[in-house]
């Protein structure tokens, strides 16, 4: 299944019919949406038309089923234990990460992350009319590295909630025990607010993957946001899990879930993810050594087979951080070589903050031959 290419055309995708629709370009391959153009496992397929023969989809809630499922996971997964309690489902992390900006801060408030990010994650914090500080990384030899002396300035400065990426998005570090206990100790210090997204934890590639859920008890006032939509390529059912010890924190995201009018699952949400993390661990192991080879084929590509073209050694997720800084093409430049040319879509730099310029992000859980027909392309115009 992971060779099959499966179209995704007229099924109103937020990765293929959009940025089609968007460009007129019915020729184009986005390599731009962080989705995988997977098949999801047989167990989940099964579980889901197992649900739908039912044939009435009316109001579900949460499960004890779910609920254990989940803390299974993460205590086989992510080396922490957890009470099945601390988990608050949510259809998206970026939906708590939304409410808690709405809730816990007020407008004007400083809320920090560090760059290049995410934009949806940096949007939350501008749309809600709240002060975007941001603390740029620093890349040190191919690899990216937290300026703790920035980060505290800025933090001493009134900053209320810092939002968190690991494995971050879209440079793929996984950050190490000692960055994450300085941040720690730091944000306690100023009495700051932590959101961790850690919706990649799952694609984490030579390293241990270390989650803030591992300080709870150093600082209470930590938040974690995971994603088995993510891990299982199940996004379009909605299903995130928030991990909260701190009870007050815990029943304030409950408050905030049900002002929003959130307090149902979707009909087919709890079944698929109950499938997946009990049935999940074969296919998920599968499509992990796929992306690895693809990002080997990935980096190879740019490095050997184009000039002036650098891949940042990622530590997790299956997307690709370039730095074709060396080329002198100016992001215009490459973006009309890539999208009305080359006909492949990509993630600019720039929208992921100014640290962004010089850089794109691709995401190469695909197909090997979808690769290869996009790396074909590109190859005949650069």
């Amino acid at each position: 299944m992971f060779n099959q290419i499966v179209s995704r055309r007229n099924t109103n995708s937020a990765k293929w019919d959009e940025i089609i629709e968007k460009t007129g370009n019915e020729k184009l391959i986005p390599l731009t949406v962080a989705d995988m153009d997977f098949p999801v496992a047989p167990e989940i397929e099964n579980e889901v038309i197992k649900v739908a023969i039912h044939g009435i989809y009316g109001y579900t809630n949460v499960s004890e089923r779910y609920l254990l499922a989940s803390k299974r996971w993460i205590e086989n997964n992510y080396n922490y234990s957890i009470e099945k309690e601390w988990i608050v489902y949510s259809p998206r992390v970026i939906q708590a990460i939304s409410l808690y900006i709405q809730n816990n801060t007020r407008p004007s408030d400083k809320i920090m992350v560090f760059t290049p990010l995410y934009d949806p994650i940096q949007n939350a914090v501008r749309v809600n009319n709240r002060e975007l500080i941001t603390s740029s990384l620093l890349l040190k030899n191919g690899k990216y590295f937290i300026d703790f002396d920035d980060f505290r300035e800025k933090i001493s400065n009134g900053v209320k909630m810092l939002i968190m990426v690991s494995p971050h998005n879209p440079v793929g570090r996984v950050w190490d025990k000692g960055e994450l206990e300085e941040i720690v100790k730091i944000c306690k210090e100023f009495n700051v607010l932590i959101f961790s997204d850690e919706v990649h934890a799952d694609f984490v590639w030579d390293k241990k993957f270390i989650s803030m859920a591992e300080f709870f008890d150093i600082y209470e006032n930590i938040i974690i946001g995971m994603a088995p939509s993510k891990t299982f390529n199940i996004p379009g059912l909605e299903a995130s899990n928030i991990i909260i010890k701190n009870e007050k924190l815990r029943n304030e995201l409950i408050l905030y879930l049900r002002q929003a009018g959130i307090h149902n699952p979707s009909y087919f949400c709890i079944p698929a993810v109950c499938a997946a993390y009990e049935l999940g661990d074969e296919w998920l192991g599968i499509a992990k050594k796929v992306i690895r080879d693809n990002i080997s084929y990935a980096r190879n590509f740019f490095e050997n087979e184009l000039k002036g073209f650098k891949v940042i050694e990622g530590e997790g997720t299956y997307l690709i951080w370039v730095d074709y800084r060396e080329t002198g093409l100016s992001e215009d430049d490459l973006s009309e070589i890539m999208y009305e040319k080359a006909n492949v879509a990509f993630s600019l730099g720039s929208s992921f903050g100014s640290e962004g310029v010089g850089f794109f992000r691709i995401n190469v859980a695909s197909p090997r031959v979808l690769l290869e027909e996009a790396f074909g392309r590109i190859k005949k115009y650069l």
